[in-house]
């Protein structure tokens, strides 16, 4: 896509072209979650296939740190790469990883500090999480595409951006939620279909097996649409507010 079709876009035109996007550039998003996901997601599929958590508690606990250690990756390199193809440039798989990992330190704090704001949000009554949500949820964004110096610089570039316009980032997300919740549904009715067709005492095991496999083809297939997502409203609201598809305008023109 063009530097030149910047410009203020609705809800549905921000879902539209993150899904344009998305298919043009699945093949280095779908890297990116291969590589920073797959051993999570295998260890995982083995955890839920060998007894679950229960009996595996300490390869659980493993997991988790090494899931936010290349989540955070995945989200930064994502942003990278859906941010320069917004921008009419291109960008593989590995030069968007490259640029991510110097971001590491400051996107797990702020994906921390976001939990716990959210969540204590979320205490007080529901709306205050909600708004928190809405209003910090383009910290990723804010982060690695204008190199912030900190987690919460890019907490508070996030809420800065989306004052004003938290109410459409709300209505983008719960659309964005419906869209990737049906894969998950269709997911248990497979897992349904599976348990009873094996019957006996191997069908809980099966049903796990196919559920952990099938969860992970999901999470290939769209959570990079998740983060396409909020770059392009990133772009939307700069353009909006701070004239940004004017300042890409003026650094493309030559001096006369």
């Amino acid at each position: 896509m063009p530097a030149a079709a910047l410009r203020p876009l609705s809800v549905g035109e921000i879902l539209d072209t993150s899904f344009q996007l998305y298919r043009r550039h699945f093949t280095p998003l779908a890297t990116l979650v291969v590589v920073c996901y797959g051993v999570p997601l295998l260890i995982n599929a083995y955890v839920e296939s060998a007894g679950g958590a229960a009996a595996h508690l300490g390869l659980v606990l493993l997991n988790l740190p090494l899931s936010i250690v290349l989540g955070s990756v995945a989200a930064a390199a994502t942003v990278f790469v859906i941010s320069e193809a917004y921008l009419g440039r291109g960008m593989t798989a590995r030069e968007a990883l490259l640029r991510a990992t110097p971001f590491l330190g400051r996107l797990i704090v702020a994906a921390l500090l976001l939990t716990l704001l959210v969540g204590l949000g979320f205490l007080l009554l529901i709306v205050p999480g909600v708004i928190l949500a809405c209003g910090l949820v383009l910290a990723w964004p804010a982060l690695v595409l204008e190199d912030l110096p900190s987690a919460t610089a890019g907490l508070r570039r996030s809420w800065s951006l989306t004052r004003g316009a938290r109410l459409k980032l709300f209505w983008l997300l719960v659309a964005l939620s419906l869209i990737l919740f049906i894969p998950y549904m269709a997911l248990g009715v497979v897992v349904g279909i599976v348990a009873a067709v094996s019957g006996g005492a191997p069908a809980a095991g099966a049903a796990a097996l196919v559920s952990a496999v099938l969860t992970a083809l999901i999470q290939v297939v769209i959570y990079p649409l998740y983060n396409c997502v909020l770059t392009v409203a990133y772009y939307d609201l700069r353009v909006r507010k701070e004239g940004f598809d004017l300042e890409v305008l003026a650094s493309t023109l030559q001096p006369a």
